[in-house]
Formats: structure tokens, C-alpha cells, sequence
């Protein structure tokens, strides 16, 4: 990249001088995001930006502030935007949503997200829906519920309305048999290897030739009990010859008989992801997501079954966002898990912890809300220390 060295030197003196003199280099690969550095030129560049930093970091104040002067030209100063950006086709109101999974309680990644999409049903007026997605009976920890909610209402001013995915099978049995009528979804009984091996061949695997009564009663032997759990799933049916090996009559429904925490062994075939995301979507009226740019593959999945149920115009705006990469905080939730049962941390609660059940006896929702204004509709992923996120949140809260 042009001016490479300058504008590393310029970034790591600009941050050093901020932090008593240590520059990070997370930091400084942050700011070198806004020049054109890429995930995939960090191994090329990360053993340069280091020894720059080293470098930087044995200057005492003075000369890094001498130095500064010298190179500060090669970053400028970029323009501060004041509030969020305008989503399009917003001007009657929105709606939109979050959407976790009960692994655990909100984490700060959690906060600034959902506060963005929040924000912008505050902007244009709407409606804001904090959907609990349970339909992974294996992935749930039963406290999750409870803390969600409160965390939400919290974060929130109890402006949110809640919908759990568990408590709505039946619409999502309903939409199944629909597609299979419609013959846009199909009963696979092939193995999973079978399947991946017709896939990368591009070529359809048999039970694509089933009629539609034969999918018929595929479908209810998943539910009655005589087809075994491992044996077959719904399949939806794009095209084994797309160019996207990911969007190859992709999965559905399946069967699955762990317990679940609220439901128990009422239901034994549960919807994956894509299918109880987008019916939700389309029963709640969705307008606008904002989601994690890692859904990309997801979000055109949903487009698909969108236009297979004659809904092509209803398929709302998307917007992705970039992650915050923590170089030294722990937003795992199993993880976190494991070492509160291990007595690492007291509970969610516990200080030390990034989770909102510990950081809202310190900060108030508006600091979060501030946080994520700030960031705004950006793809770009941040690296960020505990430190500078911190020293962040709190200007927030003082504001």
C-alpha cells in the first residue's frame, strides 16, 4: 500500500501518545483498515507494524509528539458523522428485530448491536422485536430466558416486544408443508456424505424426484415417529448447480429429540435457522435487518424462500455490520460458562465480565446506544483492546 510505513508510523504515534506512550498494535491495524489494509494482509504486514511499534514505543513523550508532527498529514482527520446514517425506503416507519440464541445473557457485542437496529425504530418510528431463537434444543441454557429478558428491558426501557421461537412450531410446520406443496422442498434421506458428495458433483441426489404426495408423507413419518432421528431432513429446493456450494438445496428441518427446556419432548422435528428466521420475518412484517455480515450466505438462503412463496416484495432491506475483534476480552459464552462453574467468576454478574447482567449496575443504556450511533452501518470489522473500549464506553456514559 502506498505511504505503508508513514501512515503505520503515524497511526502507532497517535495512539501511543494517547496511551501514555505504548502504542497497540490492534489499534494501529484498526486504524490501517481506513487506508485499505484487509483481514487477508494482516500475516503480510503484521511483523512490520510490530517493529514499527517497538520502535515508537522506545521514544519517550516528547519525541513521539515531535515525531507526530511530522507524520500526522499521512492520516488527517476523518470527517465526524453526526447521528445515524438514513436507511432507505424508512420514511413510513420500520420494523425490525434481534434475534439471539439462549446460550447465555447479552454480552457487550449484543448491546451495540441490538442498540443500532433499536435506535432506528426510535428514528422513524415502528416496531422492535427481540426474538429468542430456541429452536436448537442442544444449545440452550434454561437461565438464558430470564436474563435475556431483563437484559433487554433494561437496555431497552421495556420499548421491545418479545417473541420465542419454540412457542411458534406450528406456523413453521405450516410453512413446510406449503413449500413441499408447492414443490420448492423435499424429504432427503440420503446420509450426510451422500448428500455433500451429489453436491460438489452439482448433481441432484434422488429423493429430488419424489412427488409431492410422496414428500407428503415423508414429512409425516418425520413427525409421527417412523422415520429415526439422522435419517432424513427437509431440504429446500434451489439448484444443485448454483455457483454457491452453500446455496445447493440447503437444509430446512430436522429431526432432533434432546429435550428442550420449555417444550420437552412435545415436538421431535425442529426448523433450522433459515426457515424460522424467514417465516418470523415475513409473520412480523419485517422492513429492515441489520445483521452480522457473516449472514451474508443466510440472508440470500432467505431471499430464495421469500421469492419460492410469492413474496419477492416483501423481502426487507439488509444492512451487515463488521465484528469487534477483542484482542483481550472474552465474549464467549460457554467459555464464560465453564469458568463460572470452574468458580473463575462469582456469576454473569461478576465484574470482571463483559455481559450486560455486570454492566448495567455501572453504565446506563444510553452509553451503548452512543456506542453503537457512533460505529454506525459499517462493515469494516474493529480491533479493539479492553482498555480502549472501556475508555470509550465510558466518555459515553458521561455524555
Amino acid at each position: 500500500m502506498e505511504n505503508f510505513e508513514q501512515t503505520a508510523k503515524a497511526y502507532a504515534l497517535k495512539n501511543a501518545i494517547s496511551h501514555e506512550g505504548k502504542a497497540n498494535q490492534g489499534a494501529v491495524i484498526a486504524g490501517l483498515f481506513n487506508i485499505g489494509l484487509t483481514k487477508e494482509d494482516i500475516p503480510k504486514y503484521a511483523k512490520e507494524i510490530s517493529k514499527i511499534i517497538q520502535e515508537i514505543n522506545k521514544l519517550n513523550p516528547q519525541q513521539q509528539e515531535k515525531e507526530f508532527e511530522k507524520l500526522q498529514e499521512y492520516i488527517g482527520e476523518r470527517k465526524v458523522r453526526e447521528g445515524l446514517p438514513e436507511l432507505p425506503n424508512a420514511e413510513k416507519g420500520v420494523i425490525m428485530r434481534f434475534a439471539p440464541s439462549p446460550s447465555g445473557p447479552m454480552h457487550i457485542g449484543h448491546a451495540l448491536t441490538s442498540s443500532l437496529s433499536y435506535l432506528y425504530v426510535q428514528k422513524y418510528g415502528g416496531k422492535f422485536y427481540f426474538r429468542i431463537e430456541d429452536t436448537n434444543p442442544e444449545n440452550i441454557d434454561p437461565q438464558a430466558y430470564k436474563m435475556l429478558k431483563e437484559e433487554a428491558n433494561w437496555l431497552f426501557k421495556n420499548n421491545v416486544e418479545f417473541i420465542i421461537q419454540s412457542e411458534r412450531m406450528q406456523l413453521y410446520y405450516d410453512y413446510i408443508l406449503k413449500l413441499i406443496k408447492k414443490e420448492h422442498a423435499y424429504v432427503c434421506t440420503c446420509t450426510g456424505d451422500e448428500f455433500r458428495e451429489y453436491a460438489e458433483k452439482k448433481k441432484d441426489c434422488p429423493c429430488r424426484k419424489h412427488t409431492q404426495k410422496e414428500n407428503e408423507t415423508k414429512w409425516n413419518q418425520m413427525l409421527n415417529g417412523e422415520i429415526k432421528e439422522g435419517d432424513a431432513v427437509v431440504r429446500f429446493k434451489s439448484s444443485m448447480k448454483d455457483p454457491n456450494p452453500a446455496m445447493r438445496d440447503f437444509p430446512l428441518a430436522r429431526i432432533n429429540e434432546t429435550p428442550h427446556p420449555l417444550q420437552k419432548n412435545k415436538y421431535r422435528v425442529w426448523p433450522l435457522m433459515n426457515l424460522a428466521v424467514t417465516i418470523d420475518d415475513i409473520e412480523l412484517k419485517m422492513t429492515h435487518i441489520i445483521r452480522a455480515k457473516e449472514h451474508r450466505d443466510n440472508a440470500k438462503r432467505q431471499e430464495m424462500i421469500y421469492i419460492a412463496l410469492g413474496l419477492k416484495n416483501k423481502i426487507p432491506w439488509v444492512g451487515f455490520l463488521g465484528k469487534y475483534k477483542f484482542t483481550d476480552l472474552e465474549i464467549s459464552c460457554s467459555k464464560t460458562k465453564a469458568k463460572i462453574k470452574a468458580g473463575e467468576y462469582t456469576g454473569w454478574d461478576d465484574p470482571r465480565l463483559p455481559f450486560l447482567a455486570s454492566l448495567k449496575k455501572k453504565y446506563k443504556p444510553e452509553a451503548f446506544w452512543r456506542f453503537a450511533e457512533k460505529r454506525g452501518l459499517s462493515e469494516a470489522d474493529r480491533v479493539i483492546d479492553k482498555k480502549e473500549f472501556f475508555r470509550l464506553l465510558d466518555n459515553f456514559n458521561k455524555e
